[in-house]
């Protein structure tokens, strides 16, 4: 007899693992955040999840809270084995922890207790990591603080960005969570604590996060645009207007911060607090994406001048 396994996810990263735990296991429900308006229109969406679910022909429940008597009344009845729940957004709460028998597992976007929270991979790509991977744990009443069930590590590129960086951890991501549940089943994983002295922390990115600070050395610049990118891209301010930077390089050299050193064939050189950035593609407000030196010549941007 198949597992019967609830799922509870939103975003795109919890696209792929439900579809791999639906082709193994019994999913009697799915639980997803409610539509939120997106986009200039702020028009109502479905979760990715959703989206998903509905193609699989699974029940979509969208609590308000997870609290709520008539959901938890629900949960119960469908008496789940193990509940799996992959960027979902909100603590569970012991209601619902204790619920299905073989407890409920996360599957998270990095190798913990490093990086807990909600943005580990534009976390590690910052900080400059050469690898990163997915883990999943039993989750407990606190943030990413349960007990590690199994991980897979992943490689970061010198061109990876976070969206590259967040495909790239898919297929492991599904992998690992039919891997987990095997396991719990057949008794052959033995939870590991984590080291609470090793423990970090991630905060939801929000905008401002790609504002560029030009004081800033270029290596930490460069990987700023890296781990900004899909959203909500880096930028500096130019004439009152935000510029996007989608790809740089640091550089050797040096200048003041914010002012152009140079405008080459490869882009606009500039100064920042430690060595020169290279910005090789940009792009203005409701304009397309560009290369750099035509954007500054379209600007008639001279050597010497500030950018914000």
């Amino acid at each position: 007899m198949r597992l019967k396994i609830v799922y509870m996810g939103s975003p795109e990263f919890a696209v792929t693992p439900l579809e791999s735990l639906a082709a193994h296991f019994d999913i009697p429900a799915i639980i997803t955040q409610k539509n939120k308006p997106k986009g200039r229109g702020r028009k109502s969406l479905p979760t990715p999840v959703k989206i998903a679910g509905e193609k699989l022909g699974i029940p979509i429940l969208e609590p308000t809270t997870l609290r709520d008597a008539d959901f938890l009344s629900a949960l119960r009845f469908l008496k789940p084995d193990a509940i799996v729940v992959a960027a979902f957004g909100k603590i569970l709460p012991k209601s619902i922890l204790d619920l299905p028998r073989l407890g409920c597992v996360n599957l998270h976007a990095s190798l913990l207790p490093k990086y807990r929270g909600a943005s580990p991979i534009p976390a590690a790509i910052l900080a400059g990591d050469n690898e990163t991977g997915v883990c999943t744990i039993l989750m407990d009443e606190h943030m990413d603080t349960g007990d590690v069930l199994l991980s897979e590590t992943a490689r970061i590129t010198k061109d990876d960005t976070a969206m590259t960086l967040h495909d790239k951890l898919l297929e492991p991501g599904a992998r690992l969570v039919v891997d987990t549940l095997l396991g719990l089943e057949k008794g052959t994983i033995n939870p590991s604590p984590q080291d609470e002295s090793r423990a970090t922390y991630t905060k939801l990115i929000t905008k401002s996060d790609g504002n560029i600070s030009w004081e800033n050395h270029a290596s930490y610049i460069e990987r700023l645009v890296r781990a900004m990118i899909p959203w909500p891209v880096s930028f500096f301010e130019l004439e009152g207007e935000h510029v996007k930077i989608w790809k740089s390089q640091d550089c050797e050299g040096s200048n003041k911060p914010g002012h152009i050193f140079d405008l080459t064939a490869e882009g606009i050189l500039v100064g920042t607090g430690e060595e020169l950035l290279l910005i090789k593609e940009v792009q203005a407000p409701g304009k397309r994406r560009m290369s750099a030196l035509d954007f500054a010549r379209g600007r008639h941007l001279k050597l010497g001048m500030k950018l914000n």
